[in-house]
């Protein structure tokens, strides 16, 4: 696996496997919640309340189940209390992880987290421990089935910082700060995107393989699967045939 875009089109084909359980919607409930109740619930006034509906949306999230999520985050619902934040720690093979967390007890979510560490080889540490080896960026990814030099015109007009054909996949990367006005943008050049989002990208990533990778896919799979979990940002490096077989 060469580039964090391959983890971005892992991330996707997994959250679709959520959805189907209906895992994804419990985190983007509680995504939209904390929103809502730190900014309000105006979209235009609150960007991030409008990146989280607009994840709902392409998870085709129904928008009565949106509605209340905004009006349990501004009172007008009863819901339950959220604290967020973040562990950050190694995998096995020295993998950099960040863990995203939104909980309503932080003791339950930290020995779980740590759990899952220490139970596939990795460690959790202290904070700023790896957050240093990454870049907050908006990522907008496109399949092989478009034309790069149509997105490659269209995103660099509309501001993106770069554009890159991995193979796989046709990625654009912009900074937070642009990324709705450049992904709007793609959009209304009748450009269709796989996945889209402001996310955690890494500036080098770490080879693994063998037992460590199949360790370190067990220990995201077991982190993933917690409701108090909403992102996992990791630089690994795994060979594409052997992330398929650890896929499969």
């Amino acid at each position: 696996m060469a580039g964090h875009s391959k983890w971005a089109n892992i991330k996707h084909r997994k959250g679709a496997q959520d959805a189907k359980r209906g895992k994804i919607f419990t985190k983007l409930i509680k995504e939209i919640t904390i929103s809502a109740r730190i900014g309000g619930a105006d979209l235009e006034a609150n960007a991030r309340l409008r990146l989280a509906v607009d994840k709902a949306k392409q998870a085709n999230m129904p928008k009565d189940n949106i509605e209340r999520a905004i009006k349990k985050g501004t009172g007008d619902l009863d819901g339950v209390t959220y604290e967020e934040g973040t562990f950050e720690g190694y995998g096995p093979g020295g993998v950099a992880v960040i863990v995203e967390f939104m909980t309503d007890n932080r003791t339950r979510t930290v020995a779980e987290v740590r759990h899952a560490f220490n139970k596939y080889g990795g460690s959790l540490g202290v904070s700023g421990s790896v957050a240093f080896m990454f870049d907050r960026k908006g990522q907008i990814i496109f399949d092989q089935s478009n034309d790069f030099d149509t997105i490659f015109e269209a995103a660099l007009e509309a501001g993106a910082e770069d554009v890159k054909d991995d193979g796989d996949c046709i990625e654009v990367i912009v900074e937070p700060a642009d990324y709705e006005a450049v992904r709007n943008h793609l959009s209304a050049q009748g450009l269709t995107y796989q996945s889209a989002e402001v996310t955690m990208i890494p500036q080098t990533m770490t080879a693994v393989s063998g037992s460590q990778a199949e360790s370190l896919m067990k220990m995201i799979d077991v982190l993933e699967d917690n409701d108090d979990v909403q992102n996992i940002h990791a630089n690994f490096d795994i060979d594409d045939e052997e992330m398929e077989r650890l896929m499969g």
